[in-house]
């Protein structure tokens, strides 16, 4: 069966082929070894999750850091939010402790200007402040009241760039990972204004290319990351339209690998375990915003997500915790943050009114199952409808957390009241 799926080079062998055909066979090995390693009396229950090792890994990690990781101190609240963001996939995380910590450390990375550095003392960059946002969602409580909002915009708005993108700092390059960061750092502030997302549909309708992906920037090749970044900006406004969605559709279908189960991130590149989620979860973002704008969507998400889940589980675990890329590489914060939050978008399908929790999809033991994600902030659903509800409190007028949001959050609420009322 592996045999018919393997990638085929035309008889015209390439680095880039040999490479495929590598990676390709590591994979199969894992499965392999997997299937000589169990009986048929174990049933679907012998494909787990090491919750427990995963766990151990990232809370010592919350302690202290390898001394590997040095070279990534301008990444500070990247750590924060990687880790924190994986125990609470995990149901692991102690937050009645953490927020506080995690307040105080974000507080010390906030330039007195607005925007969040890498570390203390460090240039505030938009990338480093929706990490250090996103952080607060998940730590919650105190950690909600740790920055400074007015600033914040202030910052956003010197971040702006007159062809509608986001410079990521003061002086830097424009590219799509800008207008994210910028916009889901002002969706779960809510201090999206019109101002703020001005020209920003047009910017990102430049940035589709011909094959329906999105590119850093206008004229380059379509990425999964930054086609996440467009998609999820795009719906956060509820400026779908800007986009081709069919042809989207299309790219985002044929980047799931047919015999390893994961994720490429480009055309012709490798599978990665981080596009569980750039490229995984964008199908969520894709489905709601389909939704609001009144298209019958299915019942699921236009991927498969058992297959991505195998890949997950039985290639990309490391033995003593932590999630890789492929096989062959060393698990890594980054990786087992996105390993998680892809493989909880894929756990968890549409809400309906027949199943407003979701219906589940868990590939092996039901402990394998994680906690829902919110695909917009990559955040729990939980944690981010109660800053919902925080925010709400305290925004001023014309701050919003913009259109598109407004009604995911909405959709969200109503769909957990039926849940609790079903379930009473």
């Amino acid at each position: 069966q592996f045999a018919l799926m393997v990638f085929r080079d035309d008889c015209y062998p390439t680095d880039t082929s040999r490479e495929q055909l590598n990676t390709e066979a590591s994979i199969v090995h894992a499965f392999r070894t997997f299937l000589t390693t169990v009986s048929e009396d174990e049933g679907d229950d012998c494909i787990q999750l090491k919750r427990e090792q995963h766990v151990q890994w990232l809370k010592k990690a919350l302690e202290c850091l390898p001394r590997g990781f040095s070279s990534l101190d301008a990444s500070r609240p990247w750590f924060v939010f990687w880790i924190t963001h994986s125990l609470e996939l995990l149901d692991a995380l102690e937050r009645s402790s953490l927020a506080p910590a995690v307040g105080a450390f974000l507080a010390k990375c906030q330039d007195p200007t607005g925007g969040l550095g890498g570390g203390p003392t460090q240039l505030p960059h938009l990338a480093p402040t929706y990490a250090g946002v996103a952080a607060t969602y998940v730590s919650g409580g105190e950690a909600l009241k740790a920055l400074d909002r007015q600033t914040m915009y202030e910052f956003l708005m010197r971040m702006k760039n007159p062809a509608g993108g986001f410079v990521m700092h003061n002086e830097g390059e424009t590219d799509m990972r800008g207008t994210y960061c910028a916009l889901a750092t002002a969706s779960m502030l809510h201090i999206v204004t019109d101002e703020l997302i001005e020209g920003v549909p047009e910017y990102i309708r430049e940035c589709q290319a011909f094959d329906g992906g999105i590119s850093s920037e206008p004229g380059t090749e379509s990425h999964g990351g930054y086609t996440f970044c467009g998609l999820a900006a795009a719906a956060i406004i509820g400026r779908l339209d800007c986009l081709d969605v069919p042809l989207l559709l299309h790219w985002l279908a044929h980047r799931q690998m047919q015999e390893e189960g994961g994720f490429q991130g480009r055309t012709n590149k490798l599978v990665d375990s981080c596009y569980s989620f750039w490229q995984g979860a964008a199908f969520a973002v894709l489905w709601e915003a389909m939704r609001q704008q009144g298209v019958e969507v299915p019942e699921h998400f236009w991927m498969a997500p058992s297959s991505l889940q195998m890949y997950v589980m039985l290639a990309c675990q490391a033995p003593n915790g932590g999630l890789r890329d492929k096989p062959g590489k060393n698990p890594d914060y980054y990786h087992t943050c996105y390993s998680l939050s892809g493989m909880s978008s894929s756990q968890w399908g549409p809400r309906t009114t027949d199943a407003p929790s979701g219906k589940t999809d868990v590939v092996g033991a039901p402990t394998n199952v994680l906690n829902r994600i919110d695909p917009f902030y990559n955040v729990l659903a939980t944690q981010s409808v109660a800053a919902q509800e925080y925010y709400r409190g305290i925004r001023g007028p014309g701050q919003t957390e913009g259109a598109g949001y407004a009604k995911f959050v909405q959709r969200e609420e109503e769909m957990l009241k039926l849940q609790e009322s079903m379930e009473g």
